[in-house]
């Protein structure tokens, strides 16, 4: 939610409010009757709610908005400010129905839609938050974003999924985005689709390492570690100098008892400036239990820890390194 465009709005109806309550009036004209009265009183109150808005005094501005409304009930910003006012004094019942009579009088503005859908998604109001916002997606894709992530929360899953489809087409994947789909596709067990998904995505940018990386991941959590293994080689192929890739590779190359390979890919991950020590431990640790069967390999794994340095700030990462000789 765009809040930061309320300074402006602030500001501009500083102008503009007066301008259109006063636009047909004689500025230079004496007053002479109580319309003239009414006005002055008017722009009076209205300053003054501004003023105590300013200075955070939110019950002194409530009341002189509600003077203002008492004056003329068909301005929308009087009950917009008399809204935000009711809301930081936590009367949300009060502010509910002035941002409501605010949009009522101006249903276009985005501001103040923006400011009843913030108030429900506040209030946790999920399915008013879902009405509000589905008026605002024609003013900004966030707010459709919004609206997948409420239909998550709703268990809405197939209308999520066909937003976030919508989303990721027009301004491409995010991780953000990712993350609702996981959700929606682990809550409504669509494993192929989430897979299927992710195929297109290699297809459509083979160049993409992490495209690559999510399809690995979700071929070895639907136990297609033959799929997975393909992948992994596929993206080596494509991307030489990947690093992240061997965290796979070199489980896939045990697995098939190529300790050559295996032991390439473990010499990357040690080395890598990509990779977190916590997960560089987690390949040590699993050659640690392959050269126990196989001893002859304890010197490439001497080897290998030696890489091991300060710069990885990882103590069980060191330590390791440092004790693998009396293993």
């Amino acid at each position: 939610m765009k809040r930061n465009i309320y300074i402006l709005f602030f500001l501009f109806g500083m102008f503009l409010l007066p301008q259109i309550n006063y636009a047909q009036v004689d500025l230079n004209k004496r007053p002479d009757d109580d319309l003239g009265n009414n006005e002055d009183a008017f722009q009076e109150l209205f300053y003054e709610a501004l003023k105590q808005k300013s200075i955070e005094n939110f019950d002194r501005a409530a009341e002189s908005f509600q003077k203002c409304i008492a004056l003329n009930q068909s301005i929308p910003v009087l009950h917009f400010e008399l809204g935000k006012s009711y809301y930081k004094l936590k009367n949300y019942n009060a502010a509910e129905e002035s941002l409501k009579k605010a949009v009522d009088l101006e249903p276009d503005n985005e501001w103040f839609l923006d400011e009843l859908y913030g108030f429900y998604a506040g209030q946790n109001d999920l399915d008013n938050a879902i009405k509000t916002v589905k008026q605002l997606v024609s003013y900004h894709p966030d707010y459709k974003e919004d609206l997948a992530s409420l239909y998550v929360k709703t268990k809405r899953y197939d209308e999520a999924l066909l937003l976030l489809d919508e989303l990721d087409t027009e301004f491409g994947v995010s991780i953000d985005r990712d993350r609702m789909r996981n959700i929606a596709y682990e809550a409504t067990g669509r494993k192929k689709d989430q897979i299927e998904n992710l195929e297109s995505r290699v297809e459509n940018n083979p160049d993409k390492e992490s495209n690559y990386l999510a399809l690995i991941f979700r071929y070895s959590e639907n136990n297609n570690k033959e799929k997975a293994f393909e992948t992994a080689k596929e993206l080596l192929e494509n991307n030489p100098n990947s690093q992240l890739v061997h965290l796979a590779l070199y489980k896939f190359y045990l697995d098939e008892n190529n300790a050559d390979k295996a032991i390439e890919s473990m010499k990357v991950v040690v080395q890598s400036t990509q990779i977190k020590p916590e997960a560089k431990v987690k390949v040590l640790s699993d050659f640690v239990n392959f050269v126990k069967q196989n001893p002859q390999y304890e010197s490439d794994l001497l080897e290998a820890t030696a890489l091991v340095t300060e710069e990885d700030n990882e103590k069980s990462l060191l330590e390791m390194g440092g004790n693998i000789i009396y293993l």
